[in-house]
């Protein structure tokens, strides 16, 4: 599987098992816990379906399973070398992309699994982009009211220009806190062992 063929539930994936092994049990009552299923709908189906697809893909392997008391088996899964590659592979494309934005959120939301340096210079690429993209809407709304066009017609032209105004001021206030050292960044700084972290991993596999 190459990164343009991971879907983003498959990136999630990927990005949980880069934090340890897991059984897709866990997997799926980690990411409503971390509220994940606001970006992408998951269901017991779909989770199941995707873990098989990456083992058969050669990204994810089976390490041991578990059974406790009257609960059904539960097969854990580790990530192997291809995965995250993989994973990185899909980040990179998607982080700079300014036409997918529903799987840029998904992005956007694991960038910590790549290094701080090469995140900004995504994400500077990503607002070079925008900015052109900003100015090329501005130009076509201005050339269509010059006509003059209705604004009736207009309405999600519109909207699109003052989404892309948001995000350019956001991303250009991300990319300066980025830049300090101060702001914990990648898994030496995740806290994987504080007992918030502990605790949600704890109710994941009840």
């Amino acid at each position: 599987m190459t990164a343009r063929r991971l879907t983003p539930l498959s990136l999630m994936v990927l990005a949980l098992l880069d934090e340890d092994d897991m059984h897709p049990y866990e997997m799926l009552r980690l990411m409503k816990q971390r509220h994940d299923d606001r970006m992408l709908s998951v269901t017991n189906g779909t989770m199941y379906h995707t873990v098989a697809r990456l083992q058969r893909d050669g990204l994810i392997a089976e390490v041991g399973v578990d059974r406790e008391g009257n609960r059904p088996e539960r097969t854990t899964y580790t990530l192997l070398p291809s995965g995250g590659d993989a994973m990185r592979s899909w980040l990179r494309d998607e982080l700079e992309r300014i036409d997918r934005p529903g799987d840029f959120r998904i992005a956007l939301s694991e960038a910590h699994n790549l290094p701080r340096d090469e995140v900004r210079d995504l994400l500077t690429r990503r607002l070079a982009r925008l900015t052109q993209d900003l100015a090329e809407l501005e130009e076509s709304l201005a050339a269509a009211r010059r006509v003059p066009v209705d604004e009736q017609f207009l309405v999600e032209d519109d909207r699109e220009r003052a989404l892309c105004v948001a995000e350019t001021i956001w991303l250009a206030d991300f990319l300066g806190r980025l830049q300090n050292p101060q702001l914990p960044w990648g898994h030496a700084a995740a806290g994987k062992k504080s007992d918030h972290y502990l605790a949600q991993r704890k109710a994941a596999r009840e």
